[in-house]
């Protein structure tokens, strides 16, 4: 490493704050709950509106929201591969990790508010959307998320800590769950509306807090791991890093780590459809006569009852998977699940058996949401044992690619399905806004992008669960990992 690497990565502004050898309380709270919030809450906001922005106030044609979405998903993947790569490969005074998160804070700080200024019309305005798009989607969000997905691993060696950090993160997650569902969906349907401008600055404000969390982010972590590795000049002591072709044909001919993304992606592309129809369901499906017709309201309500299953579920889930398993646990939840969605698919639009059936499916999904890493690392110590070699980078790449591609994918499939049952954008004029209704037709698309297509998947992930019997020798297996290393 060259001095001037050396002497940038020393300064003020880019030397880390985090001096300790031991994972200390303000790095968990700044690196890991405060830093990636953020992220998180542009990313989810995204999920949740994107589309209601693009057809509601840009007026875009759903078929070319279908075709842009589809297209960027290609690009999405490819970056997600390539920046794990980079990061594997990346030697810095900073780690291998870090100096990407400082790159996001500008780079998805910048990317999440192109989108929202738009200054022309017609084909242009199209152009600059596509652009837009990806950039945000196929640049910015896989350098960040490839490179925050990796700082675990890489900040300490203690399975304690390690645990410590995830579940910040996930606590993080849950209050951008909760932070969203409080005050954006009112802000959509009181303030900003169909007002441009609006949307602007709202997302602006979003933006400078994304870059500042994620400075922050970088400021309080440190990867001691990495630090490790650069501070041993014997070659024969260095970790032996699989090639990707290597690494492929281990995952790929593991039956286990098929099951677990094939169950991932269940998991998380229906839950990405849910996400991004739930603003037009609770303005054209729910009755929201109980909250004034006020439709922001029924979905912050929604998705408050949402949220408050996951935070209670969050103390139990683990504790429940040490003495059932895993696979047991993740059953019943995905079983809970289809049990909510049915409440919810038959309450005809109701607030209360809709609202019932949502804080069911939620609560069913948390040990999913909450296992799904464990899993995966199941696996891959599985795969290492019958391999010998570890398959982190690729099954984390492909893993952050299903994340990152399940928005625009299914967003796409949406708007593709919204086009064809008749869909139409509420008129510029209030009055005749608050008075349109939507037909039949869909109403019952919307309905079933919302709550059936996440019911159907929760069944099929929990009948892939029946399949999944890694855990059964795994301690077996990570002590003969852990001779071998002797």
């Amino acid at each position: 490493m060259s001095k001037k690497q050396e002497g940038f990565w020393s300064t003020p502004l880019t030397s880390s704050l985090v001096k300790s050898q031991d994972v200390k309380l303000p790095e968990m709270l700044f690196g890991y709950f405060i830093g990636p919030f953020g992220a998180l809450l542009s990313s989810g906001i995204f999920t949740s509106f994107l589309n209601k922005y693009f057809t509601d106030v840009l007026r875009l044609d759903t078929g070319f929201l279908s075709a842009l979405q589809l297209v960027s998903t290609l690009l999405i993947v490819a970056a997600n591969l390539i920046v794990g790569q980079l990061i594997e490969r990346t030697k810095a005074l900073a780690g291998k990790a870090r100096p990407w998160v400082l790159l996001s804070a500008l780079t998805l700080s910048v990317s999440s508010v192109l989108m929202f200024i738009v200054p022309f019309e017609g084909m242009a305005k199209m152009v600059w959307i596509a652009i837009a798009y990806n950039l945000y989607y196929a640049v910015a969000y896989p350098i960040y998320n490839t490179a925050n997905s990796t700082l675990i691993p890489v900040s300490t060696r203690n399975s304690q800590q390690r645990g410590a950090l995830a579940s910040f993160t996930n606590v993080a997650g849950l209050g951008v769950m909760g932070v969203g569902s409080m005050v954006f969906p009112m802000l959509v349907s009181n303030v900003m509306k169909e007002d441009q401008n609006m949307w602007f600055l709202v997302m602006l404000g979003v933006a400078i807090f994304t870059g500042l969390t994620i400075y922050l982010q970088f400021k309080f972590t440190r990867e001691r791991v990495t630090e490790e590795s650069m501070g041993t000049s014997d070659s024969a002591a260095q970790p032996k890093t699989a090639s990707m072709g290597e690494q492929l044909k281990a995952v790929t001919s593991e039956k286990w780590w098929w099951i677990a993304i094939l169950f991932y992606m269940g998991f998380q592309w229906s839950g990405a459809m849910k996400n991004g129809s739930m603003s037009y369901f609770c303005q054209w499906v729910v009755d929201s006569s109980m909250l004034s017709g006020d439709y922001g309201a029924a979905q912050s309500l929604l998705a408050i009852l949402g949220a408050i299953p996951m935070a209670a579920a969050a103390a139990l889930v683990v504790p429940l998977a040490n003495r059932f398993g895993k696979r047991m646990v993740t059953i019943a939840g995905m079983l809970l699940g289809v049990a909510g969605g049915v409440i919810a698919g038959l309450g005809g639009g109701s607030i209360i058996p809709v609202a019932i059936g949502v804080a069911l499916k939620c609560l069913g999904s948390a040990p999913a949401c909450y296992l799904i890493l464990a899993m995966l690392a199941d696996v891959i110590d599985h795969i290492e044992f019958t391999s010998g070699i570890r398959t982190d980078g690729l099954t984390m790449s492909i893993y952050s690619s299903i994340m990152v591609a399940a928005t625009p994918v299914c967003n796409a499939i949406f708007m593709a399905m919204l086009g064809a049952s008749g869909y139409m954008a509420p008129p510029e004029d209030a009055a005749a806004a608050a008075a349109m209704t939507q037909s039949a037709a869909v109403q019952s698309t919307i309905s079933i992008s919302y709550i059936w297509i996440e019911t159907i998947a929760y069944a099929a992930c929990a009948a892939l669960m029946l399949l999944w019997t890694v855990e059964k020798n795994l301690p077996e297996e990570q002590k003969a990992i852990a001779e071998r290393k002797k």
